[in-house]
């Protein structure tokens, strides 16, 4: 019996200490648990790095929102959850270096923007220390912004003047006004309120936020924008503590399944979400190419605020030319399949 007794006591011991060595991250959602970015991002990423670890760290994606989108960048800093996911441009005026990324007629992919975003972020935006307390998992863009409208001519260049145009805020609003709109901010979850109540005329929307969001029967007219009108930037990150506790060996494990294979994921699933959203719109919005015309008369509109935002990005303390020409280098080799 007392030896019963000792081995059970040694194998209560060596299970105590197996669960003490098990790290548990908590990862914060405020969206819906059927958003993409949720069920094809977020989980695939936390059960991505339980198997790298070999279940040494494993996660748990808390049930309710600890608090609305902009704050989650400063609940990973602070330690409020472990790991946090949000867009740079919910916190005006915080990340400049993220102007980059949010540019008009970048690409068509969010794929290939996304994995050339992240090796633009590694070479040259990291060093301005903008994500100071926390280890950035991840910085990729959805699929290229479009053009909206209930009603409209398609092919107008002057199309947006004096048109109220739902944005997220940050740079995109700052298109909108620049081409003429009249800009009505509201998170995307207020879109079809804003749309149904006359609040707003349109918005610009990737597809994949038009379909899923339920907007298409509050809309007519979609005009898709060569490059994209803009894109939008997102975070996921990690609090610097939580990841200096870490093992050098998990810290390698779970780098191996972020980084730029986290933002290629992203890109993925937006363009796979994309073209299901264009898809749903078929016979109910009438999409249509912008004209050569078009493309020319934005484009010079918004020659000024590019330049701005470049300048942004120079007063953050990165060479803003050469990482917008490699970005854009490595978006045409991602393009072509290099």
């Amino acid at each position: 019996m007392k030896h019963l007794l000792s081995a059970t006591a040694v194998s209560l011991v060596m299970m105590a200490g197996a669960a003490s060595a098990q790290t548990v991250l908590t990862v914060a959602n405020w969206l819906p648990p059927s958003h993409p970015l949720v069920s094809e991002v977020v989980v695939p990423m936390t059960e991505q790095i339980e198997e790298a670890t070999g279940g040494s760290v494993t996660t748990n994606i808390l049930p309710a929102p600890l608090g609305p989108p902009p704050a989650h960048f400063d609940f990973a800093v602070n330690g409020v959850a472990d790991i946090t996911f949000g867009v740079q441009g919910y916190s005006a005026g915080r990340f400049k270096t993220t102007n980059l990324g949010e540019l008009p007629f970048l690409g068509d992919s969010a794929e290939a923007t996304s994995v050339a975003y992240w090796r633009t972020w590694e070479k040259f935006l990291e060093p301005a220390g903008e994500y100071n307390g926390v280890k950035v998992l991840g910085v990729f863009t959805h699929g290229p912004g479009e053009i909206f409208l209930k009603d409209g001519d398609a092919t107008d260049p002057g199309l947006l003047e004096g048109t109220k145009i739902r944005v997220g805020g940050g740079f995109v609003h700052e298109i909108a006004s620049e081409l003429g709109a009249v800009p009505v901010e509201g998170p995307s979850s207020k879109a079809y309120e804003l749309l149904s109540q006359g609040v707003a005329d349109g918005i610009f929307f990737p597809y994949e936020s038009v379909n899923f969001f339920k907007l298409i029967p509050q809309l007519n007219v979609g005009v898709s924008v060569p490059g994209g009108l803009y894109n939008t930037s997102f975070f996921i990150v990690m609090n610097q503590a939580k990841w200096d506790s870490l093992t050098p060996e998990q810290q390698e494990q779970i780098d191996s399944v972020t980084g730029e294979a986290l933002a290629r994921m992203a890109g993925q699933m937006w363009d796979r979400a994309d073209a299901k959203g264009l898809a749903a719109m078929e016979g109910e919005i009438a999409v249509t190419p912008a004209t050569d015309e078009q493309m020319a008369a934005w484009s010079a509109a918004l020659e000024p605020i590019v330049a701005e935002k470049m300048a942004e990005v120079t007063a953050a303390g990165v060479d803003a030319q050469a990482a917008y020409e490699f970005f854009k280098a490595e978006i045409a080799k991602e393009t072509a399949g290099e």
